[in-house]
């Protein structure tokens, strides 16, 4: 007596991610991988002796308090794309941007805030992990910026609303993940300082 094999389909629709979010992720991954790099390297060196002892810019508490304000505030707008509320989500936007860009000047002011302490950006390799960890950040915070402006532009022009997120999900996942990076790396720093 033979049984029959049967397959038998369980996935009714194929996993599938649009292909920008994929990239995205993959550049996540890649942010992820290059800071994870830059800490490691900064415990080997600090191990190795010859490290600047200085206090963190108190600048930084503030910063940390913007930048989790502003992912508060684009999450907002996020709910309120989901919803069809125009006005909320370009409200949340706009505040994000602001935010964003708030935290960019206080980053600047940790730097002015570093050289009135003597801590430069060459010199002891103390001084040149911060600036390279803040700078690398503020790089990349940038580009969160302008993508938000672009993403607050198309929703004046009615392409972002209910049936059209994939532009605003990936702003609000970059977005977010900077804000996680930036407060793992003010963590980092006040732990290893």
């Amino acid at each position: 007596m033979e049984k029959e094999l049967k397959y038998v389909d369980l996935v009714d629709q194929p996993i599938a991610m649009h292909p920008k979010k994929f990239a995205l992720w993959l550049f996540l991954v890649t942010i992820v991988m290059i800071f994870a790099a830059l800490t490691s390297a900064y415990i080997v060196r600090q191990s190795e002796g010859n490290w600047l002892e200085y206090d963190l810019p108190t600048i930084f508490w503030y910063t940390s308090g913007i930048v989790i304000v502003s992912s508060i505030c684009l999450q907002y707008a996020y709910s309120a794309a989901k919803k069809d509320n125009l006005a909320g989500l370009r409200i949340g936007l706009g505040l994000a941007v602001l935010f964003g860009i708030a935290f960019l000047v206080g980053q600047w002011y940790s730097w002015v805030a570093l050289v009135d302490e003597n801590v430069f950006f060459v010199g002891n390799p103390s001084g040149s992990f911060l600036y390279v960890f803040t700078g690398l950040h503020a790089v990349h915070l940038i580009s969160g910026v302008i993508f938000l402006i672009i993403v607050l532009i198309s929703t004046f022009r009615y392409k972002v609303h209910s049936k059209s997120m994939n532009t605003l999900e990936m702003a609000t996942t970059f977005w977010h993940f900077l804000a996680a990076l930036w407060l793992y790396l003010f963590m980092f720093l006040l732990l290893n300082h």
